[in-house]
C-alpha cells in the first residue's frame, strides 16, 4: 500500500464514527459467496446512481465530470466481481438489499437543493465504508481476492473525496452538520444487530447468514 493510500484511509478512518465490528469481518469470512454477490450489487447500484444523477442535473458541470468518471469505474469494478464470481464458480442469484442504505436514504431532504446535498452526503459515507471494509478484509482473504480489494482502496477513497466535495460545492453553507447526522445514522447501521448479512450491513444476528433469493 502507498503512503498516499495510506493517508487517505487514514483519513476515512477518522471521519467515519466507528470501525466495522469483529463479528461482521468473521461472517464475511465464512460467507465468501454471499459477500462476493452483494459486493457485485453495491457496484452495479453506485454506478447506478452516479447516472441518475448525471440525469437529474444536466447544468452542474463538475457533477457530471466526477459522475461520469465515478460510474465508469463502478462498472468496471462489477465487471471484475461478476468475472471472479465466475471464477469461483458462484452463481450470480438475485438477493434481497441490505437496509444500509435505505436507512441512510430515508433521511434525505425533501426535492430541491438538500435534496442533492444529502445524497451526496450519503453516497460519500457509502464510499467510505467501502474503503474501510475493503481495508480491514484484504489481510485476511486468499491471495487473488486479496489482490483485488487491496487494488478497489485508491478509487473508492477518491470517490468518498469527490462525493464529500460536490456536496460542499453546491452547498450556500457548511455541511459539517448535516454530514455529522448522516455519519451518527451511519454508525448505528453498522453497529446494531442486522438480521441480514450484506457487504454494508450491521452486526449479523445468527440467523443472518444465508443466501435467500428475492422474489
Amino acid at each position: 500500500m502507498t503512503k498516499n493510500v495510506g493517508n487517505e484511509l487514514a483519513e476515512i478512518e477518522e471521519f467515519l464514527h466507528c470501525s466495522t465490528p469483529q463479528a461482521w469481518l468473521e461472517a464475511a469470512l465464512k460467507n465468501q459467496p454471499l459477500l462476493l454477490i452483494d459486493h457485485a450489487n453495491c457496484e452495479r447500484k453506485a454506478a447506478s446512481t452516479a447516472i441518475t444523477l448525471m440525469y437529474r442535473h444536466m447544468g452542474k458541470t463538475e457533477l457530471l465530470v466526477k459522475m461520469s468518471q465515478l460510474a465508469r469505474e463502478e462498472l468496471l469494478h462489477f465487471q471484475q466481481v461478476v468475472e471472479i464470481l465466475s471464477q469461483r464458480n458462484i452463481e450470480y442469484v438475485r438477493i434481497s438489499p441490505s437496509r444500509y442504505a435505505a436507512g441512510l436514504i430515508s433521511h434525505i431532504g425533501r426535492p430541491g437543493d438538500q435534496s442533492l446535498i444529502d445524497t451526496l452526503i450519503v453516497g460519500a459515507i457509502i464510499e467510505a465504508r467501502s474503503c474501510e471494509r475493503f481495508s480491514k478484509l484484504y489481510p485476511l482473504l486468499d491471495a487473488p481476492l486479496s489482490k483485488f480489494y487491496k487494488s478497489l482502496l485508491k478509487s473508492e477513497a477518491r470517490h468518498y473525496q469527490d462525493y464529500l466535495q460536490l456536496a460542499q460545492l453546491y452547498s450556500a453553507e457548511s455541511i459539517a452538520a448535516r454530514v455529522a447526522f448522516f455519519l451518527e445514522v451511519e454508525s448505528d447501521l453498522i453497529l446494531s444487530e442486522d438480521s441480514q448479512f450484506r457487504f454494508h450491513s450491521g452486526v449479523p444476528t445468527a440467523g443472518a447468514i444465508k443466501i435467500s433469493p428475492s422474489r
